[in-house]
């Protein structure tokens, strides 16, 4: 078979060829490859589903090597699907999801067990007793105190400190107490913790295989998957040392953090893609988290942008600045992305966020189907409009417990209010009703934090799709809700950040042309009073359901 003809692009005299990135994605629920060219327009992709392994209630698992094959495989069918050749790829970059992480010997691939995701609820006794300790209290209480002494909001920060499900430091904490491999590992300093960004960079540098040459390859993670982990500190752009003393966890084992255009990501190593691959050396050009590569997918650069995720979890991230902000209502404050020693791009400091997330989103949305109120999620919104309100039924999305600013973890999930003549539109109209409800919370949260009045939200993520959802949003919100034509927006915002490492592109105004809008969804004040005295009736329905396990 002949080799694909390479594209060329005449500037003047000189002929250049046009550039393009390969975006991985790692989510959830799939793995996806992107091929992009400097037009930002796809010319291929591949996607593979996620297999989640639930080895008991709770438990939320991700084997590595069945992932690992996943990644080579839409990788390679990406670029096939572009009708490229492997040495045409310029640059690669990675978007992974956050909080999920292994232990393993990297010199024998020896894993202590496998991936273990954010959703997984197996510390859940271990969060609830210390968040109820007088350790906590205690700590809580003197971090108080020094800010009150110094006004210092890093010792704010402290003062509403607590474990939650979806950080690593408990699910790791929970390994090191019931898992005799790792703890004889720990004993031996034979393991190293890796994130799925850092466990991805190592497994591409050294084309996914233990052996001796790989000792030179770096244990690195990048400063937006390191920075929701529990484990660091965005204060000091750091691992925390407090946190390694208060629950005994050896700084060592965790990958070095480094920024997200750091100079060192290396190139993929072509061992493990095939005779087509040898020779190739493609560049890493960048890794971030899903939520940094949605707030850049999303055009969020300037301070006070917010973007909602709607998707697997609904994530609201609220632009900060170069200022890290400290949090009192249980938002969290993180490194939204960081890239260094770019010299012609003009930001060089960490640009900080603070986010709040509602983890049932996409949980609620399968529940529903698997109960068959619905056949396919697309038909909600038209079910949702069939009828003119929920007939007085609320539901509450609470599988995972409820995050801020309700901060009840024990809630439960339920419908209240339903009678005879409730049908299944009013049940599916309460179940997307309550999905906005969340968001709307995350949004007042957001702005009593920073004290701003927001004006417009940028909505991503597949729930973002739902007309219902976006418009009852900007009804009850009285903001406008913005939604871009491009529903990918962690590809396309990896690849933003790609291309800007790459020098491909070189600042911010490079990328507008690229974001086009769909719909924005303007809100109509007639629906607010009505749906404002729905909300404040949902929340007395949250007390029904409240501290119940």
């Amino acid at each position: 078979m002949s080799p694909p003809e390479t594209d060329t692009t005449t500037i003047g005299t000189t002929t250049e060829a046009t550039a393009y990135i390969a975006a991985l994605d790692v989510g959830t629920t799939s793995v996806r490859c992107f091929i992009l060219d400097e037009k930002c327009t796809v010319k291929g992709s591949s996607t593979d589903a996620v297999e989640l392994l639930n080895p008991q209630p709770g438990f939320f698992e991700i084997e590595p090597e069945c992932l690992w094959r996943k990644v080579v495989k839409v990788i390679k069918e990406a670029i096939r699907d572009a009708k490229l050749l492997p040495s045409q790829i310029t640059c690669l970059t990675i978007s992974t999801q956050r909080c999920t992480f292994l232990t393993w010997n990297h010199k024998t691939n020896e894993y202590y067990h496998n991936f273990i995701t954010w959703k997984d609820l197996r510390a859940d006794d271990l969060v609830e007793q210390w968040n109820s300790g007088c350790m906590k209290r205690t700590m809580n209480g003197f971090f108080f105190g020094l800010y009150l002494a110094t006004r210092n909001s890093r010792f704010l920060a402290g003062s509403m400190l607590k474990l939650m499900n979806g950080q690593v430091t408990p699910r790791l904490l929970y390994e090191i107490a019931h898992n005799k491999r790792l703890q004889q590992a720990i004993r031996e300093n034979a393991v190293r913790l890796e994130l799925l960004d850092s466990w991805l960079l190592y497994k591409l540098r050294s084309g996914g295989h233990a052996v001796q040459q790989t000792e030179n390859i770096e244990h690195i993670t990048d400063i937006t998957s390191s920075t929701a982990t529990g484990l660091f500190d965005p204060f000091t752009l750091s691992w925390s040392k407090m946190i390694s003393w208060m629950f005994g966890i050896d700084l060592n084992i965790l990958p070095r953090v480094v920024d997200n255009g750091y100079n060192g990501f290396g190139h993929v190593n072509p061992i493990a893609f095939g005779q087509d691959w040898a020779n190739t050396r493609i560049p890493i050009a960048s890794s971030c988290s899903d939520q940094t590569a949605a707030i850049w997918g999303s055009h969020c650069f300037r301070s006070n942008d917010v973007k909602v995720t709607m998707g697997t979890g609904a994530f609201l991230n609220l632009v900060t600045g170069s200022q890290c902000h400290a949090s009192i209502s249980g938002m969290y404050p993180l490194v939204a992305w960081q890239l260094n020693n770019k010299h012609k791009f003009k930001q060089q400091n960490a640009i900080y966020c603070i986010e709040g997330a509602s983890h049932d989103f996409g949980t609620v949305i399968t529940w529903a189907q698997s109960c068959e109120l619905f056949s396919q999620p697309k038909e909600t919104s038209a079910i949702a409009k069939s009828v003119a309100d929920t007939n007085d039924v609320y539901f509450i999305p609470a599988f995972s417990g409820l995050g801020p600013p309700v901060n009840d973890y024990r809630a439960a999930s339920g419908f209240i209010g339903m009678t005879p003549s409730t049908t299944k539109a009013h049940l599916v109209r309460a179940l997307l009703e309550s999905i906005v409800f969340r968001v709307v919370q995350l949004i007042d949260a957001a702005e009593k934090e920073t004290n701003q009045k927001l004006d417009l939200i940028k909505v991503d993520g597949g729930v973002s799709r739902n007309d219902f959802v976006c418009q009852f949003l900007a009804d009850l919100s009285q903001l406008k809700v913005e939604r871009a034509q491009n529903a990918e927006s962690s590809i396309m915002g990896a690849t933003f950040m790609a291309g800007i490492n790459h020098g491909i592109w070189h600042d911010f105004d490079d990328l507008k042309r690229f974001r086009q809008v769909e719909c924005v969804f303007q809100p109509q004040s007639k629906h607010y009073d009505t749906l404002f005295a729905r909300m404040a009736k949902w929340n007395e329905a949250i007390g029904r359901f409240s501290d119940w396990y």
